[in-house]
């Protein structure tokens, strides 16, 4: 089984995907609070994602959601692609806000010295 880095330009986070994962499967590794994750079958359209650079395998998805130009400029479903090689992506579905959102200040942990 090998091991794939994703990056997410939106943000420049990065995570680690099995190739019998899902790159939403590998997403949700990242802890981010609120990521909707949908059907996890093509049918809902929730986790698009356009594959910037890196190769893949992928399963059928819903034409309601992706067509087939959209297809061919790299955009997926990320439920119904697994990686067989480093990606690099760019979220631009309804989990953009959830996945790419900035830290507040409130999220992070103050230290005093």
């Amino acid at each position: 089984m090998a091991i794939h880095t994703v990056t997410i330009e939106n943000d420049g986070s990065s995570y680690r995907c099995y190739d019998s994962q899902s790159l939403l499967e590998g997403m949700e590794s990242l802890g981010k609070k609120g990521i909707p994750v949908g059907c996890r079958g093509g049918g809902c359209g929730v986790c698009k994602v356009q594959v910037v650079s890196g190769s893949y395998t992928k399963r059928v998805m819903s034409r309601a959601h992706i067509s087939e130009a959209e297809e061919a400029q790299g955009c997926v479903l990320a439920c119904r692609v697994r990686p067989t090689s480093a990606i690099a992506l760019q979220v631009i579905g309804p989990m953009k806000k959830n996945v790419c959102r900035a830290v507040e200040p409130s999220d992070a942990l103050s230290i005093s010295t």
